[in-house]
């Protein structure tokens, strides 16, 4: 079955040589009942856990009812969703765009901000990912995935995160938007410090350019706070979220501050953006993470998995970094051969580049699973280095 499955699809994707077919809360099993904990959560969809029970259950109701219905005609779930997404994101945010996921998300969040500055000049960084749509991959900064496609890419200036100085002198007035992670995901988990993003807030209200927060990755809990922004204080003109939000249900929302009012009807739009059963998954989702105070445990758990790593010791191990449950190992040598061995040992991480091992557990994760991971890791760093 695995092999067929790698005969008929495009090709795009590595594909690992498991089967998995059932997951729940952390844990996923494959084809022959070998149990895996789930350290990468599909790149941070299943925040809530693989088949979280309140988002089946309200998947299940929703479905009953109607699936789909364009956004054209109001709807109840898709209301109360659009209510939730304003109350639960950073103040001053007003307006909602769905769609079905985190690249398109960021493909909104772009046309948006040239639409309502009227400029072109977009800025990004150095490492970031937002997708690799054309519109998104014009801000994805790796070559790998700009090289075949650079002819058809819109101008993006890229500047070295992190840095006040470099990203001050890119930010003009002909600048429409600067696109920036609160944390850096694909490219390696790199955290700014504390006043960056103030520093850009304030250069791109100075020259009217609009600040997009891409929290695909990040928001919903993940690095401790409902979005990593919070941690900040800042607020974005135009805030992506994705992957998580409908507990593994494909949904995903790009969300305006008020000051940029209503866009300009038949701008932009999406077919199945907002349908009735993927915003059913999505409330429960929400009402899953602030029940259970999900940003609260990625926090606490996050604290103690870096500590644990951080005492790993071998000389393959350049850096440990980590806000929240988002965590990476930086290895001074190539990833694959200790990502081959944690999953022959039960443990699903996920790479980021060619050198770092990444971890993005469900946020239901549990100091077991923390420890099983480690023990993991330690005998995996004894075997390869014997």
């Amino acid at each position: 079955m695995t092999e067929q499955e790698m005969a008929l699809d495009a090709g795009v994707y590595a594909k690992r040589n498991i089967e998995i077919v059932n997951g729940k809360g952390c844990c996923l099993w494959d084809t022959d009942g070998k149990i895996y904990i789930d350290m990468g959560a599909s790149y941070g969809v299943c925040n809530v856990g693989h088949c979280n029970p309140e988002v089946i259950e309200a998947v299940k109701r929703q479905a009953e009812n109607l699936f789909y219905i364009a956004s054209t005609y109001p709807n109840p779930v898709r209301n109360e969703l659009l209510e939730k997404l304003i109350s639960i994101s950073p103040s001053g945010m007003a307006r909602v765009f769905l769609c079905n996921s985190g690249t398109e998300s960021v493909e909104a969040a772009l046309k948006f901000a040239v639409h309502f500055t009227k400029r072109k000049g977009i800025v990004a960084a150095m490492r970031g990912f937002h997708g690799r749509t054309l519109g998104a991959l014009a801000t994805t900064w790796n070559k790998k995935y700009r090289e075949d496609f650079e002819d058809l890419l819109m101008p993006v200036q890229f500047v070295k995160y992190n840095d006040p100085e470099k990203i001050k002198d890119a930010i003009t007035n002909d600048t429409a938007a600067v696109i920036l992670e609160p944390v850096q995901g694909e490219g390696g988990v790199n955290i700014p410090d504390e006043d960056y993003f103030k520093t850009v807030r304030d250069v791109c209200t100075d020259t009217g350019a609009l600040l997009i927060v891409d929290e695909v990755q990040t928001g919903l809990g993940r690095t401790g706070r409902m979005f990593c922004i919070e941690r900040y204080n800042v607020t974005p003109d135009i805030l992506c979220i994705g992957k998580s939000l409908g507990g593994g249900f494909p949904i995903a929302a790009t969300v305006l501050h008020e000051h940029l009012g209503a866009m300009r009807k038949g701008i932009h739009g999406s077919t199945f953006g907002g349908n009735p059963l993927a915003c059913a998954a999505a409330c429960a989702a929400i009402d899953h993470i602030i029940k259970k105070d999900l940003p609260g445990h990625a926090e606490s758990l996050g604290n103690y998995f870096l500590s644990k790593l951080k005492d790993l010791s071998s000389l393959k191990i350049r850096e440990v970094r980590g806000l929240g449950l988002m965590l990476a190992v930086e290895l001074k040598t190539k990833n694959t051969p200790y990502l081959n061995k944690l999953l022959k040992k039960g443990i699903a991480p996920l790479p980021a580049g060619t050198t770092y091992i990444r971890f993005l557990p469900p946020l239901v994760v549990e100091k077991d699973d923390i420890n099983t991971t480690i023990g993991a890791l330690e005998e995996a760093f004894n075997e390869l280095e014997v």
